[in-house]
């Protein structure tokens, strides 16, 4: 008898030392009712990964207006009206043919000018070029420190645009000169990144794209 009690004193000995094990094992949320539950709280949601940026390209640039310029325009002559035109993306157009630089806001015309151009020694180069630097003062370290005042620059072998003496026709060495008050108004208009396009007998008319010029 004595001995079933001292037995059934350990049991009860035992059962309370394992209860508080439980209890102390226990976390603090309850346990999840079944293994799919479980699962879904351990569970993160995961964010999408972000999508690719799309690749930069030349949107159509579409000629609105231009300027109504009567006759070929002369050495050392320019025009500039950009009265009620919107803001938009500037576009410089070269015609070597024409020897005439023009400036587009929007696709409006909103200048235009006769130019100098290269030689065929040092001819003034055909293509599109984004404008790679601003330099209001700059002097050459090519020629001889020749001024070139609202310098823009094209190439990195020195063609570029700027002011110059146009009014009696000489050639440059490559560079697109112009008069000194419209390289200014030109200088103040366009940032980097800007493109001129130079090309050979395309004269651009209304409902004209650059695109591809």
């Amino acid at each position: 008898m004595d001995a079933r009690i001292l037995l059934a004193s350990g049991f009860v000995a035992l059962a309370a030392i394992v209860g508080v094990l439980v209890v102390a094992a226990s976390p603090d949320r309850p346990e999840p009712a079944s293994l799919a539950e479980a699962k879904l709280a351990e569970a993160k949601p995961v964010a999408p990964p972000p999508k690719p940026a799309p690749a930069p390209r030349d949107e159509p640039f579409v000629i609105k207006r231009i300027l109504p310029i009567k006759g070929a325009i002369k050495y050392g002559e320019w025009h500039w009206d950009e009265k009620d035109v919107p803001a938009g993306p500037i576009v410089v157009t070269v015609d070597l043919e024409a020897r005439v630089l023009s400036v587009f806001r929007s696709g409006y015309e909103i200048g235009a000018t006769a130019v100098l151009l290269g030689t065929s020694d040092k001819p003034t180069p055909l293509g599109v070029f984004p404008i790679t630097q601003k330099d209001k003062d700059h002097v050459s370290n090519i020629y001889t420190g020749a001024p070139m005042p609202y310098m823009q620059r094209l190439t990195n072998d020195g063609i570029t645009l700027h002011g110059s003496d146009v009014a009696l026709g000489y050639a440059s060495h490559g560079c697109v000169g112009m008069p000194d008050a419209f390289a200014a108004k030109l200088f103040a208009t366009t940032k980097l990144g800007d493109k001129v396009y130079i090309t050979r007998g395309k004269q651009v008319g209304l409902g004209d794209s650059l695109v591809g010029a």
